[in-house]
């Protein structure tokens, strides 16, 4: 079976490639990028496989 370990992460507008680039290098999967209700935060959801 497989198992996930996630991570939630906040976004700089202005970064938002270059941060997501390097979770991704670091094997993380986009999942989901919500802002937060009554802000202006950014936050993805990310999961890797669990080894």
């Amino acid at each position: 079976m497989t198992t996930w370990e996630y991570a939630t992460v906040p976004l700089i507008v202005h970064a938002t490639k270059q941060i997501l680039d390097q979770w991704g290098e670091d094997g993380w999967e986009l999942v989901q990028v919500l802002q937060m209700p009554g802000t202006t935060n950014i936050v993805a959801y990310l999961k890797r496989e669990k080894h």
